[in-house]
């Protein structure tokens, strides 16, 4: 038997079934419904019609897709991956166009040039005689010391000068510039740059990028002299072998490629290095304490596209066998 509720809602319907003496009641769920009151066209009164809930539940969905879309942001690491291509494309094109700074580009070549110059031979003069120990070492047993120099220029020249001094920048200038634009980022001078009608990537960023491209092929030649010059220096003194015959014997293994392609890895490298930490530096967020892990992971990140990028070089300038020691 079905009850009329005065009421537009109707809160419980029961059923009831009679089955000899007992009764079974069943509770159905309560269905609300709406009453609009809208304009009748044919009178001018008002006439009472019901808006059913089925109408919002169809579009539910799309309202939970849309929310979650809305609070859905991509992870960190992808948009600052992006980050770092947009803000190279930027930096190709401002520089094409000639919008350079050249007072803070001047400042960016001596920071990351001259003031680097002294950590980058120190360096490169130890690992260099780190090297001569087991190279002169092994070579000397086998009665090749005329080769102890060749190999050593074309490591040098191809692998560790460009590696070492880029390692050194990025522990070095790549840190300080995540540090400084980090620090500018999160205290809104960068928004002050905007809004005094200066772009960021022109002041900021472009100027670091040139300056490591041109300082890091010019470290790179010095390293490499450096390095060659203590090898040199260890072999006479320690092991016996005449720096003349070192000289020689790399002189003879040498190749103008070869000096070529190590300042063109120094320049890949010091754009990496000057874009991801200038990236990082941009995107940090969450003050003192984002600017921490931005430094750091800039670094991190440095030296990982350093590797992959030495690597790809290597392969792509140096396939084949080579003759480079046929001479000695």
């Amino acid at each position: 038997m079905q009850t009329k509720l005065p009421s537009s809602v109707q809160l419980v319907k029961k059923l009831k079934i009679r089955k000899g003496i007992q009764h079974y009641k069943f509770i159905l769920p309560r269905e609300e419904t709406k009453l609009a009151a809208v304009p009748n066209t044919d009178d001018g009164h008002l006439s009472v019609s019901t808006l059913e809930e089925e109408a919002n539940k169809n579009n539910a969905f799309f309202v939970e897709v849309d929310t979650w879309f809305s609070k859905w942001s991509p992870p960190r690491y992808l948009w600052r991956g992006l980050s770092v291509l947009i803000l190279a494309g930027q930096v190709i094109i401002r520089t094409l166009k000639g919008k350079l700074h050249w007072r803070n580009t001047l400042q960016q070549l001596e920071r990351v040039g001259p003031k680097s110059v002294g950590v980058c031979l120190l360096t490169s003069a130890f690992v260099g005689m780190a090297f001569t120990i087991q190279f002169v070492r092994e070579f000397t047993r086998l009665g090749l010391n005329r080769a102890v120099g060749g190999v050593l220029a074309l490591a040098f020249s191809r692998e560790l000068s460009p590696v070492v001094t880029s390692i050194v920048i990025a522990g070095r200038v790549g840190s300080a510039f995540a540090a400084e634009l980090g620090t500018m980022q999160v205290s809104e001078q960068t928004d002050t740059l905007r809004v005094l009608g200066t772009n960021p990537v022109d002041y900021l960023v472009t100027p670091r990028v040139i300056a490591s491209c041109v300082a890091l092929p010019f470290l790179t030649l010095m390293c490499f002299t450096v390095g060659m010059a203590s090898s040199a220096l260890l072999a006479d003194s320690v092991y016996g072998v005449s720096i003349n015959i070192i000289l020689d014997s790399a002189q003879r293994a040498l190749r103008s490629w070869d000096i070529i392609s190590a300042m063109i890895k120094s320049q890949v490298f010091g754009a990496i290095i000057s874009i991801v930490s200038c990236a990082w530096g941009v995107t940090t967020m969450g003050g003192a304490k984002g600017v921490g892990e931005s430094t750091t992971s800039a670094v991190v990140i440095s030296l990982v596209g350093i590797f992959v990028a030495d690597f790809a070089l290597s392969y792509c300038f140096f396939q084949g066998a080579g003759d480079s020691l046929k001479k000695l």
